[in-house]
């Protein structure tokens, strides 16, 4: 099955076979297929041809993979253009969110460690 360009698997159940398309998680894709009369535990392998159509049908009606992404980086160079606490976080690659950065933040600023038993050693006297 196709979804927007998205290959689903057939072995997968619905509830987490719908999740391989960016913008769809486990409560949207439960709720589409709850919505629809369809068991969210039954194998896309499955479905019917006219249970499918429905099923893109609904998903048609989310804003889904690019124009979901496109979307989100708008609002992202948005706050970078106003300059907001947020935009400067995101123009520095550091957490926007409130975390603490003197300890953790390792995956945002690229795993940067800064303590004295760490990095390169010097070379050995002769």
């Amino acid at each position: 099955m196709r979804i927007s360009g998205i290959t689903i698997q057939n072995d997968k159940n619905i509830e987490i076979g719908l999740t391989a398309v960016y913008g769809i998680g486990r409560p949207r894709a439960r709720r589409i297929a709850t919505d629809l009369g369809i068991d969210p535990l039954k194998k896309i392998k499955d479905l019917s041809p006219e249970e499918e159509n429905e099923i893109r049908k609904k998903i048609e009606a989310f804003k889904i993979e690019g124009d979901l992404k496109r979307e989100i980086s708008m609002n992202i160079k948005r706050l970078r253009d106003i300059h907001s606490y947020r935009g400067i976080r995101h123009a520095k690659k550091l957490p926007v969110r409130g975390q603490r950065t003197r300890t953790n933040s390792r995956t945002v600023r690229g795993n940067v460690r800064k303590t004295m038993g760490s990095g390169r050693r010097k070379a050995e006297k002769k």
